[in-house]
């Protein structure tokens, strides 16, 4: 279980195919907070730590991952060198900043547009008709594992507004129109449409 609050990032160091596929990532998370079997989650995708390394002012971790997780998310599309958004799990009696944040991605959403609006940048994303249920104005959502709140919802289109600092402190300033993002829907909003 995540918040969607991005601290940590990653850069992706090697994404390659062995029985299933593994993600090795360099860290800014530090050695001694990682366990080997940890949960973390990486652009919105929970992931276990098969292995770490100790560098120098890094830390590297390997992550095996499934033909089925790659499939369903956009780790199909990393490259060495791209930036990865990480988040450990939480810990019983941790701030919840966000809103409770599976890593299990519902689905990936193709970035329509993206436009600066005086401070901040407004991101339009468009959706399948089976995740359109679960979205409301001002409701919350998770993309590449950042919550995030919903400002708008036009049809099959999605508008967030991004601050400043989210926009600096996570990857969402490396998209380009076209790009896929990892989309989790809000679990209260999963669970209530099932009793509609």
């Amino acid at each position: 279980m995540f918040s969607g609050i991005i601290e940590n990032r990653g850069v992706v160091k090697d994404f390659k195919k062995l029985k299933d596929y593994q993600l090795v990532l360099d860290t800014d998370l530090k050695f001694k907070d990682v366990k080997i079997g940890s949960s973390v989650c990486c652009n919105g995708v929970c992931l276990t730590v098969t292995s770490k390394k100790k560098l120098s002012n890094k830390t590297k971790l390997f992550f095996d991952v499934s033909k089925e997780t790659v499939g369903c998310t956009n780790l199909n599309q990393l490259k060495k060198g791209d930036l990865i958004n990480i988040e450990k799990s939480l810990r019983v009696g941790d701030e919840i900043s966000g809103h409770f944040v599976f890593g299990h991605v519902d689905e990936t959403a193709e970035l329509v547009s993206s436009k600066k609006i005086e401070g901040s940048y407004q991101l339009e994303f468009k959706i399948s008709k089976n995740i359109r249920k679960f979205i409301a104005k001002k409701g919350s959502i998770s993309i590449n594992g950042i919550s995030l709140t919903i400002n708008e919802v036009k049809r099959d289109k999605i508008y967030l507004n991004i601050i400043p600092y989210t926009w600096n402190k996570t990857n969402l300033h490396k998209l380009k129109v076209g790009n896929r993002i990892n989309l989790e829907v809000d679990m209260l909003a999963r669970y209530v449409t099932q009793n509609l």
